[in-house]
């Protein structure tokens, strides 16, 4: 069996779900983080010929951006 050669923090593009950062991987099973898809898991040989690396930067994180802060309406008496 060939090993796989994706290690967390790579980038890839997959023929469908476009550019992502490896999570993690190993023989058996890799979880990629793709921009547009979120987060995927696959079995690590059915997917390997759907992947290609890629030389892009990853991205930078957006920090807060997820945050749900709701303001706290004031006690009207």
């Amino acid at each position: 069996m060939a090993s796989n050669n994706y290690s967390q923090g790579a980038q890839v593009e997959h023929d469908k779900f476009g550019l992502g950062t490896v999570l993690s991987s190993n023989d058996e099973r890799i979880v990629i983080k793709f921009d547009d898809h979120g987060e995927k898991k696959f079995v690590t040989p059915m997917v390997m010929g759907q992947l290609k690396k890629s030389d892009r930067q990853p991205p930078a994180e957006k920090r807060g951006a997820r945050r749900k802060a709701k303001a706290v309406p004031a006690v009207v008496q």
